[in-house]
This record gives structure tokens, C-alpha cells and sequence, in this order.
């Protein structure tokens, strides 16, 4: 066998139908479309119908909800991190936040944040400012002698003052909170006497 011998089975490359090209191909005329109608005409593509009968996903329960107010993070793992900083992309030495990643080329584009995870190997010592960390990447980076800043911790300290201040302002009192893992909660009643 030589290489210019070489060629495909038989029946690999079927050569497609052309319809609408006269009677003597079989598929003239009304190019097997049959005679009028909806489905003879072109554009007709309606995603989803099935001819008047419940379609399959208004048959399907629903299940879940989505959150307008969900915020939008970029994700990145330890090992792309990793990865950039041996790529000399990332100055392991400087302040890394979502500008530095983008910058970088490790995610496309910051909208509300940056998510650091876990996965993979981390040998730089790395001072990071991100909106959130997961436990197991927190302790990556604070084990290789780094740090992270997470602003969700921030904002939601910030969030709690402003409404502190707010109720303060109109003169509420906060109920009082039950600790942790009692049995005797505070009950509703409790807490609407407290309010007044």
C-alpha cells in the first residue's frame, strides 16, 4: 500500500440530495416537501411546538428560581494562579486583585467580583484582594505565607452599619438574638415586645 492508495471506505462520504432541480432527480417540483401548507413554505422553524400537544418543558415541573440579585463572579483556581505567576504574567510580589487578573489574561472580565478556589498546587506567597475566598484556598495561600483580603466581608460589615444607623435614626431597637445551638429561643412574641 502507498500513501497515494489510501482513500476512505466505501459509503463514508454519501454526497448530499439536491431537491428542487427538475423532475428526472426525483426530488423536483415540490422538493419532497409535499403540496401547500405551513410546513412548505420556508422559515418555518417553531422551537419548542409540537404540533398543539404540551410541549416537553411546560410537562417538566419547575424547580428552582433565578436570582435577580445573584452576583456575577469570576472564578479562578489556585492552580491558574499558579500558572501565571510561573508564566511571569502575575507579579507574585505586588498586590494581585481582579484588574491584575484580567490585565494578566487569567479571567476575561471582572463584574462583581472574583472567587478564589481551591484546586491545585500553590508555592507563591501571594497578597490578594478579591470579593471572596473558599476555605480550602484560604488556607492554600496563608500556608504558602501569603494573604487574602475579602471585600464580601467588608461590605457586609458595611451593610450591617448602615442599617444599624438607619433603625438608630428611626428609633428601633433590635431584637434580641437567641444564641447559637440553645433550646430556649427567643419567641416571636418576645421579639415583638422587645421591638416595641
Amino acid at each position: 500500500m502507498k500513501l497515494n492508495e489510501i482513500r476512505d471506505n466505501e459509503g463514508a462520504h454519501k454526497k448530499r440530495m439536491r431537491v428542487g432541480r427538475g423532475p428526472g432527480s426525483g426530488k423536483g417540483k415540490t422538493a419532497g416537501r409535499g403540496v401547500k401548507g405551513q410546513k412548505s413554505r420556508s422559515g418555518v422553524a417553531i422551537g419548542g411546538f409540537e404540533g398543539g400537544q404540551m410541549p416537553l418543558y411546560m410537562r417538566m415541573p419547575k424547580r428552582g428560581f433565578n436570582n435577580p440579585n445573584a452576583l456575577k463572579l469570576a472564578e479562578v483556581n489556585l492552580w491558574r494562579l499558579q500558572d501565571a505567576i510561573d508564566a511571569g504574567k502575575l507579579d507574585a510580589k505586588s498586590e494581585i486583585n481582579g484588574e491584575a487578573l484580567v490585565a494578566a489574561g487569567v479571567i476575561r472580565r471582572v463584574k462583581d467580583g472574583v472567587r478564589v478556589l481551591g484546586t491545585g498546587e500553590l508555592k507563591a506567597k501571594l497578597s490578594l484582594v478579591v470579593w471572596s475566598a473558599s476555605a480550602g484556598a484560604k488556607s492554600a495561600i496563608e500556608a504558602a505565607g501569603g494573604s487574602v483580603v475579602e471585600q464580601r466581608i467588608e461590605a457586609e460589615a458595611k451593610a450591617a452599619a448602615r442599617v444599624e444607623k438607619r433603625n438608630a435614626a428611626k428609633g428601633k431597637v433590635p431584637a434580641p438574638k437567641a444564641p447559637k445551638g440553645d433550646a430556649n429561643k427567643v419567641s416571636a412574641r418576645a421579639k415583638r415586645t422587645a421591638a416595641k
